[in-house]
Parts: C-alpha cells; structure tokens; sequence
C-alpha cells in the first residue's frame, strides 16, 4: 500500500478476513444468482462499488492447493456477479459480455510452497485464472502481471527481500 500511495494512487483496500467476509455462496443467494442477482448485490454493495470505482486491482493471497483459497474464490463468486463483473451470455454458444472494462491494469501477488517447476507441472492454474480466465472482463490492453514467490516452505530471508523488491518495481509501475 506505501508504494501506491506515495506514487499517488489513491486506494481502497479489503481484507477478507479482517472484514469478516463469508465466502460462502448460500442456497437462497445460489437460488437468485439469475433471476435475482439484485438482492445479492445489495448484501455486497461496498465491494461492487469500490470494484465498479476502480482503475487498476491488486490482488494478494496465499496459494493453497494451486490456486486462490476458499475466501478468495468466495469473494468472486459473491461479489464478481452477471450485471457486475458480466452479462450473462445470450446463447449457448456466446460468451458472456465483459462489465469491467475501466479495469486498465491488474497485479496478482501470491506464494506457494510448491516450486516452480511443479506449478509449471500442473499447467500454472493460478496464473492462469487472472491472466486467461478474469482477464477477458477488463479493459482491452488491460495489462495483467503475476507476481509469485516459489517454494516459501524452503525460502530464505534472501529470497523473499528479493521477491518483496520485485513486488514494489512492479508497483511502482502502475499508471
């Protein structure tokens, strides 16, 4: 957050946890998620609107079993909505029409206790899911960067200064 600031972004931020969000998608919200999506976006309306405000997203979380944790996944099932982050597609063999198109600019920071070479394995699927998956409901040109510190479990002081470095040139960057 000091990176941005001082480079005079102006930010608001969400911890999950902190917050006390409930990742959990209920039966009643599962029932609206369509013909409803209203009530649920009511329920959540803080987060949509700082989604909805946003110009760039910095996302940060641990990695657990090759992607992001239950909280996380939550989150964008609960608050990335059709008539928020999409609109669902017309037709079967459509694809749904992007709602986050003010979104220029998106930094994924994560670390894994796998090493690089068995995420590499496994076809990268955190990566994958901002850099492929999410990345078709932002802007055009929207520029994605991954930011991943391997192997945590056998890290050294050394090597997360480093990665923590890398993290603050990259947002730094953001414009």
């Amino acid at each position: 957050c000091r990176t941005l600031e001082a480079a005079g972004h102006e930010l608001r931020v969400h911890d999950l946890y902190r917050e006390g969000f409930q990742p959990i998608l209920t039966k009643e919200e599962w029932d609206d998620y369509l013909t409803h999506t209203d009530r649920i976006i009511a329920k959540h309306s803080n987060h949509i609107d700082d989604l909805e405000w946003a110009e760039a997203l910095v996302v940060i979380y641990p990695t657990w079993f090759y992607g992001a944790p239950a909280m996380l996944k939550g989150w964008l099932e609960r608050v990335w909505l059709p008539g928020v982050a999409f609109e669902v597609a017309d037709t079967k063999q459509r694809r749904p029409k992007p709602k986050m198109r003010h979104i220029r600019y998106v930094v994924g920071i994560t670390s894994s206790g796998s090493p690089w070479w068995w995420i590499q394995i496994i076809g990268d699927p955190g990566r994958k899911l901002w850099t492929r998956g999410l990345r078709l409901l932002f802007a055009p040109g929207c520029k994605v960067v991954w930011r991943q510190i391997y192997n945590m479990n056998h890290s050294t002081n050394a090597d997360r200064v480093k990665f923590l470095r890398q993290v603050e040139r990259t947002l730094k960057r953001i414009r």
